[in-house]
């Protein structure tokens, strides 16, 4: 127990520094791919995988890994490359996302790297594979690509994004019809996939791709109105995002005399006690996993408005 301790403290210690760890991996080729290290369960060689009928296209097979059957997903496939030959030769990237574990399946895995959140940048436009990638970053003066693994995931099996009729019929808004909801996420599938669920509450709704870019519009907000709280009712924000990660925006807005009132709800696909030390750290309201639209709407409207 005191080791994990040790390692939760030391992770902990970049909060507020805007920093990750990225393990690098390629595909087919040269191209490097970058994950955040805390998706990341273990990487191994690819076992034997079983084939299973109907199985979605860019499933290669399941594979059977420490009493866990594991759906296998060829990543190159899935950014539209071509399929990962030599199976006895490429790895499995053991991933949680969105509640759930996957494995990717990758050609080659090289290094962790420890880098800054404000050296990830937002992808390029205009290039096909573009509409896959939330940011990207340079390591030994070559790109390093970060995949919008939500996107890939949501294609594979769509999220349903609708509120409960249940949970619906208790959501009620009518005390902050005049506030808005403020989105952050880089990845555009999770920001659509939010504002579907949040806009049940029946208020405005204003989003952004990045903490940095949410950071300058709420201080804006601010400055029109002399506390953002006057405008905006809660910010539901991702963790991981270009230029500026959720946790540094929260503590920023905590920090921030004109935008501490403001309860910040963190929404992300990371899990685990790393980040609910991470979350106390920098002073968050709540810590939602990514996606369950009867609970988000539910931890919305409970923090709606400043604190007393």
């Amino acid at each position: 127990m005191s080791g994990i301790m040790d390692s939760v403290n030391q992770r902990t210690q970049l909060v507020g520094q805007n920093r990750l760890e990225l393990l690098l991996f390629r595909l087919n080729g040269r191209q490097r791919f970058g994950i955040n290290v805390f998706k990341v369960r273990e990487v191994l060689q690819c076992p034997a995988l079983t084939s299973m009928p109907k199985l979605n296209p860019l499933v290669r097979g399941v594979a059977h890994i420490r009493g866990q059957t594991i759906s296998v997903i060829d990543l190159s496939m899935a950014t539209g490359g071509r399929r990962i030959e030599d199976l006895k030769t490429a790895f499995i990237v053991i991933a949680e996302y969105n509640r759930s574990v996957q494995g990717f399946l990758v050609g080659a895995v090289e290094r962790i790297i420890n880098t800054n959140w404000d050296a990830i940048m937002p992808p390029p436009q205009g290039t096909g594979r573009a509409s896959y990638l939330t940011a990207v970053t340079e390591v030994d003066k070559e790109l390093v690509e970060i995949l919008d693994v939500e996107k890939i995931l949501n294609e594979i099996s769509p999220l349903n994004t609708e509120v409960s009729a249940d949970v619906a019929s208790k959501l009620n808004t009518d005390a902050h019809k005049d506030k808005i909801i403020f989105i952050a996420d880089d990845s555009s599938v999770a920001r659509n996939q939010v504002k579907r669920a949040l806009t049940t509450l029946g208020l405005e709704i204003e989003m952004a791709k990045n903490g940095l870019e949410a950071l300058n519009r709420l201080k804006e907000i601010a400055a029109e109105t002399g506390d953002v709280t006057d405008k905006v009712g809660v910010l539901v924000s991702d963790i991981e995002m270009p230029e500026m990660d959720g946790y540094t925006l929260t503590a920023e807005i905590k920090n921030t005399p004109e935008l501490q009132k403001l309860h910040v709800v963190l929404h992300t696909s990371l899990s685990g006690v790393f980040n609910q030390a991470m979350v106390k750290k920098v002073g968050a309201d709540d810590f939602i996993a990514k996606f369950h639209p009867d609970e988000l709407a539910t931890a919305v409207q409970k923090w709606l408005g400043p604190t007393e």
